[in-house]
């Protein structure tokens, strides 16, 4: 598989791989697949955090807080209809989780909260039980206990501050537990394999690893998904079976892509990406109006008004000149980055012309926004 490529100011490649044999990098099988069944599992739950110092809900623009609140009470006997109730410590919040496979009764998993009406921060509180949710319906965990918001909000009349979320926090180990997801593991005679990039020729290669290695037999059946005949001497041992599996290294290969953030100005290459013959001309224009106020007052013995007048400055600068540079057919990416470092290019301007290359057919990628 090639590497990757992170262009940051100033434009450089920045590349770490694991380990390098014949310039291809190398990786377990684990890494880049997964056996079918062995997945997470969402939850979901909605619940009260009380506790808050003042930065919960208001219940006059937040009712379903209220009436969660009436009704938690009513189920502890105690009667609040009719009780004009102004509580500013008590919040509404999403509770999620996921749950791990293999998952057993009494373990217990981590959840994260995340308000759901007007509380400023979640800072301080304690969840309620909350029972969390199957995509069936069916309750999975119960949730509660002292949350942790690593946001805060603080300020005064004039200012206020704000790091981070305080309207999201985590509460570890904050879930039990109470239904285990029916998976029989150990009673297939096959083992279907499948991989988190489906490539035709990253499936091949890991058939033929498997193969080559224990000597088993695998078939791909599509882009993505390897089908594994257990032997007999692994039916009673299918751990054993899966971990040498996963242990194997494999060479994935990869699509040529550039990927494209505009909110931040990062452009991550591929390793494979290829351009023909192109001329690329990179110069910047920019053009400067400021407008002053002046005050013109006639003289003292004269006749007229005080008059305000606008003046306005007008400046241009097509910047430097000369910036353009010939790409051959087939440069590389390291040729791509040397041309443009030689021209000043930033990475906001590096989006623009690599936009511009692959409208003019010259770029052999995929290009994607984020």
């Amino acid at each position: 598989m090639g590497g990757f490529f992170l262009f940051v100011s100033p434009i450089q490649a920045v590349h770490t791989p694991p380990k390098v044999t014949n310039n291809q990098v190398s990786t377990r099988i684990k890494d880049v697949a997964f056996f079918d069944g062995i997945r997470e599992n969402q939850l979901i739950g909605y619940g009260i955090v009380v506790g808050l110092n003042g930065t919960g809900d208001s219940l006059s623009s937040s009712p379903f807080t209220k009436e969660s609140l009436i009704s938690m009470l009513e189920r502890l006997g105690i009667n609040t209809r009719n009780i004009n109730m102004d509580a500013k410590n008590v919040a509404a919040v999403m509770v999620t989780a996921n749950l791990p496979p293999f998952a057993r009764q009494g373990a217990t998993i981590d959840i994260n909260t995340s308000s759901l009406g007007s509380a400023k921060s979640l800072l301080g509180g304690t969840l309620l039980v909350t029972p969390l949710y199957g995509a069936d319906g069916q309750v999975y965990a119960v949730a509660q206990g002292a949350v942790v918001a690593t946001g805060y909000t603080a300020g005064g009349q004039s200012s206020t501050q704000t790091k981070g979320v305080p309207t999201n926090a985590r509460v570890a180990n904050g879930a039990i537990i109470e239904r285990e997801v029916d998976f029989q593991f150990g009673d297939r005679n096959f083992l279907r394999l499948s991989l988190r990039n489906p490539d035709f020729t990253t499936i091949k290669r890991v058939s033929e690893v498997v193969n080559t290695q224990l000597g088993i037999k695998t078939q791909p059946i599509d882009v993505g998904t390897l089908h594994i005949d257990i032997p007999a001497g692994y039916k009673d041992n299918l751990v054993a079976f899966i971990t040498q599996i996963e242990q194997l290294e494999v060479t994935p290969d990869q699509r040529a892509r550039v990927l494209i953030d505009n909110a931040s100005g990062i452009v991550v290459m591929g390793e494979n990406v290829k351009i023909s013959r192109v001329a690329v001309a990179h110069g910047t224009l920019t053009i400067q109006i400021k407008d002053t106020q002046d005050v013109s007052q006639p003289n003292s013995f004269g006749a007229g008004n005080t008059q305000a007048t606008t003046n306005t400055d007008i400046s241009v600068d097509e910047g430097k000149t000369g910036n353009m540079v010939v790409l051959e057919s087939g440069a590389t990416l390291q040729n791509l980055i040397d041309s443009l470092n030689a021209i000043g290019v930033t990475p906001r301007d590096l989006i623009s012309i690599l936009q511009v290359i692959k409208a003019a057919g010259a770029l052999h990628a995929d290009l994607e926004t984020i």
